[in-house]
């Protein structure tokens, strides 16, 4: 059973205290992170002028993908003919956070009508499950195609009732918060896959 608000809110006092602050995560140094710090203020960045051409994907035109290799650390729970769902290798700060991708190594937008519409049922299957888990507010569902050619989904389980972890910014808590304990998280991965095979494809925990 997924984690309580009140169980996240103790860990997070347990690592820095009720006034205590979480450490920033690797975000702020990121190049496209939009905000810096001057004379003391937070600001946007300067906008830099065009370049020559976006930079490369992993990936590109299936070249070194790492999802059509096997390489990272994420773990697959289920799969289906034209996609699979992976979890990360461990917990990390928000109670869940899965992935939906393609089988094979193809776009977003380079989807047939029928794996778009395959991929359509899937994604509502799965955030209906997993917003279904005690204890979770809502699910984000997040296309972001800058990093991997390679299709992917994120599904992203913010906790309820936490004031602050909501929104397009519920993401970002997911590095800053404690991670939750191990068993509890597998737990519920592998009740997401085990009920997203009642509908379709196979568990794989």
């Amino acid at each position: 059973m997924a984690e309580s608000p009140e169980e996240l809110y103790a860990r997070v006092v347990a690592a820095v205290g009720e006034d205590g602050r979480l450490p920033m995560p690797p975000v702020t140094e990121w190049d496209m992170f939009p905000w810096e710090v001057v004379d003391g203020e937070l600001v946007p960045k300067v906008v830099l002028p065009p370049m020559e051409a976006d930079h490369p994907r992993q990936g590109v035109d299936g070249d070194s993908c790492g999802l059509c290799t096997g390489e990272g650390d994420g773990v697959r729970i289920w799969e289906s003919w034209n996609f699979h769902v992976m979890r990360p290798a461990r917990p990390s700060g928000l109670p869940l956070k899965l992935w939906l991708n393609s089988n094979d190594h193809f776009d977003f937008t380079e989807m047939s009508d029928e794996q778009a519409a395959e991929f359509g049922q899937l994604s509502v299957w799965l955030a209906r499950i997993m917003s279904r888990l005690p204890g979770i507010g809502r699910v984000h569902v997040n296309r972001w195609g800058d990093g991997s050619e390679h299709m992917h989904a994120w599904f992203v389980a913010r906790p309820e009732r936490m004031p602050g972890i909501v929104g397009s910014l519920a993401v970002e808590w997911d590095e800053m918060l404690p991670p939750g304990p191990e068993d509890v998280w597998l737990e519920d991965c592998n009740k997401v896959a085990t009920k997203l095979a009642h509908h379709a494809g196979r568990a794989l925990v």
